[in-house]
């Protein structure tokens, strides 16, 4: 239960949280809408982790959300889905993490741009090496790094509490945000979806699913505890940032985390060397996890059928997905070299929201198969699940505002268009590996429906 923790507040917790908190700060406009963001987007994931728990133990194996989609009967959602992953997500994660470590520790040392890709490059390898030839060691140093990354962070943040200016409090909102306006509803929203990037991470222990210990009891317990350890930092956070800092500097910093410890009494002078240590501890951790966790769902997807056969291959000597953390790592090596990676993380939020809201969806045709027996049901049920799938529908608007307004062309490089582009070619592929795995396809749902028969015999005989 503790490695699940670790990892979920681990890759949560990263590169997004030192960028977004001024995102966030520029979006809603105002210090209270700020807080009340980070809030909101943190209670908002409570819906969604308890239907992730009731989920993940009722199908205790690796894969996360790809088995979810597919015991709904939606195979192309769930090829989709590692597919988005993929192209969207992943790889990019990790290229970007990689990079995020190597310029804070440039900070110190002042190495050139191409010094910097290669020590990412080194970092990614290395991580690579540890999780996929020393699976266990790697779990524990997951745990360390998690637990050593979260007391200085929020050691830093109860800080700033003490040092909080009551007058930033009560400033006027950032001028460019709908909040000056008085849009508050649409600052409201656009701050919450600006959270998205900091949250994303939460349910990653999921992927691992069939490697968790006791998983239809610990996994409820670390998907909810993620929820409430990271939701408590992140507010913490963002109350000091606003307090310590005028909305107006914190909105336009590109180091708003440094920005607001710059103003602690006594760590003023200070504030850039520790914010850059704190991130490289930060971001270390979240790039051991990405690598930790992510192979896994293209893994599931090619033992499926809906992937590259040999990336569904667990290496008998390592007990790991070599082939598939090969190519990850592989493709985000490439990634750090590429001159406009930022560009790839534009579509991330779109995505993402996308994703959990057909992935909730997915709760009610679940409730009508044979094998769903979840040991942990999410309170309310349906109710629930509306209210995990409403919030993601909601900022998903809110993204398309743009689009709808015609402020932003449809057929431009921006979130949307980028992720229509994913969501298209996902479908040759789909009908590629249906063509061509077909015999694994078959013989994947065969052993399921003996694994559902068995189940079923089990269960008639305990009843006897």
């Amino acid at each position: 239960m503790s490695t699940a923790i670790a990892l979920g507040v681990g890759t949560t917790i990263g590169s997004g949280i030192f960028t977004s908190v001024g995102a966030v700060a520029g979006a809603a406009g105002t210090p209270l809408l700020t807080i009340l963001a980070f809030l909101i987007g943190g209670l908002i994931m409570i819906p969604q982790n308890l239907i992730y728990a009731e989920y993940s133990t009722a199908y205790s194996e690796d894969g996360g959300q790809f088995v979810y989609f597919r015991e709904a009967g939606w195979p192309f959602m769930a090829m989709f889905f590692v597919w988005s992953c993929w192209w969207a997500s992943d790889p990019v994660g990790i290229a970007i993490m990689g990079l995020t470590v190597a310029n804070y520790l440039a900070f110190f040392t002042g190495w050139s741009s191409v010094t910097v890709s290669v020590v990412a490059c080194l970092l990614i390898i290395f991580f690579t090496w540890l999780h996929m030839c020393h699976k266990h060691a790697g779990a524990k140093w997951q745990n360390f790094i998690t637990a050593f990354k979260v007391v200085p962070f929020l050691l830093l943040v109860l800080a700033g509490l003490f040092f909080i200016n009551g007058g930033n409090l009560e400033a006027a909102p950032v001028s460019s945000s709908a909040a000056a306006h008085g849009g508050l509803l649409s600052a409201m929203i656009a701050g919450i979806a600006a959270t998205t990037w900091s949250y994303d991470g939460m349910q990653t222990c999921v992927t691992m699913g069939g490697e968790v210990k006791n998983p239809k009891k610990n996994m409820p317990i670390a998907l909810i505890g993620t929820v409430f350890v990271v939701t408590l930092l992140y507010v913490l956070l963002s109350v000091s940032a606003v307090g310590l800092v005028d909305i107006d500097t914190l909105a336009a910093s590109d180091a708003p985390v440094a920005e607001a410890f710059s103003h602690i009494p006594g760590i003023g002078s200070q504030a850039g060397n520790i914010a850059a240590i704190l991130a490289v501890i930060v971001v270390t951790g979240s790039l051991s996890s990405l690598i930790m966790f992510q192979a896994r769902g293209e893994m599931k997807a090619a033992q499926e059928g809906y992937w590259w056969r040999s990336w569904g291959k667990i290496d008998p000597k390592y007990d790991s997905p070599v082939i598939s953390m090969l190519w990850q790592s592989g493709f985000a090596l490439v990634l750090v070299w590429a001159t406009s990676i930022q560009d790839l993380v534009a579509i991330f939020t779109f995505i993402c929201l996308l994703r959990n809201a057909l992935l909730f969806c997915a709760w009610f045709p679940l409730q009508k198969k044979n094998n769903y027996h979840p040991t942990f049901k999410a309170p309310g049920g349906p109710v629930m699940a509306i209210l995990a799938i409403v919030p993601s529908l909601i900022l998903m608007v809110g993204e398309l505002s743009g689009i709808i307004s015609g402020e932003v062309p449809l057929f431009s490089f921006n979130p949307i268009s980028a992720g229509i582009l994913v969501v298209i070619s996902a479908v040759p592929f789909y009908l590629h590996w249906k063509r061509v795995n077909a015999d694994i396809i078959e013989a994947a749902e065969a052993r399921r429906n003996a694994e559902i028969k068995e189940e079923v015999a089990e269960e008639a005989a305990v009843q006897q």
